[in-house]
């Protein structure tokens, strides 16, 4: 069952589409501002996001705009008042995914929520980055079509870096987004896992797919 995480302030909206949602089979969280939405995102499997624009204390794209750059890569529909085309642009500029305007069709917004969700499964299946592939029905890695025995702690440290090519990564980050428990936990953890994961997906040294920054953390180039 798919969960889809709804942002609108207006109440009485909110209320309308988590009962449609819910009513098609998905499990709903709705929330009337951002002030939760990032916890949610750490703690529940959320597999799409439907986000307002006009919100207390912030701006919908530009909130989406934020959380892309932390590296949540939910797929979002803006379902929003804001109609021009120029808005519209800059939505899709922003993180966005689709764009619904208001007053909106139920059924559209079923339709739409479907087609969106069944596209990111599709494309999650398979993760590439340059020559690596991640294969998540089997959880398997291949580096230029030969696999590559990785244990689960590597391959999910390779994949938190798969699913954020060029973006800095910090220790702590890394220890919340992998070891997930980091109470007992040092930043030294994370050198030791980064150091044996380079060693078996280059270890001749020739592509340098990680590189550390000193001081400030590791990225996938």
């Amino acid at each position: 069952m798919h969960t889809i995480l709804i942002v609108d302030d207006e109440s009485d909206i909110l209320d309308l589409v988590e009962y449609t949602m819910t009513r098609e089979g998905f499990d709903v969280i709705g929330c009337l501002n951002t002030s939760a939405v990032e916890q949610i995102l750490d703690e529940e499997q959320i597999d799409l996001i439907i986000m307002d624009r006009n919100l207390p204390g912030t701006e919908g794209s530009t909130f989406v705009q934020y959380l892309r750059k932390e590296g949540y890569n939910q797929p979002v529909i803006y379902l929003s008042a804001k109609d021009t085309e120029d808005d519209i642009l800059e939505g899709f500029d922003r993180g966005g995914d689709d764009y619904i305007t208001k007053p909106f069709s139920l059924d559209l917004l079923v339709a739409r929520v479907k087609a969106v969700i069944r596209r990111s499964k599709k494309e999650a299946q398979i993760i590439t980055h340059r020559d690596i592939c991640y294969y998540s029905s089997s959880k398997k890695v291949f580096i230029d079509k030969e696999e590559v025995n990785l244990t689960q702690l590597e391959r999910d440290l390779l994949l938190e870096f798969m699913r954020n090519p060029d973006i800095l990564l910090d220790r702590d980050t890394l220890l919340n987004k992998v070891w997930h428990d980091t109470q007992h936990r040092k930043p030294k953890t994370v050198n030791v896992a980064i150091k044996r994961l380079k060693e078996k997906i280059d270890p001749t040294g020739e592509k340098i797919y990680i590189q550390s920054v000193r001081g400030e953390g590791y990225i996938l180039c």
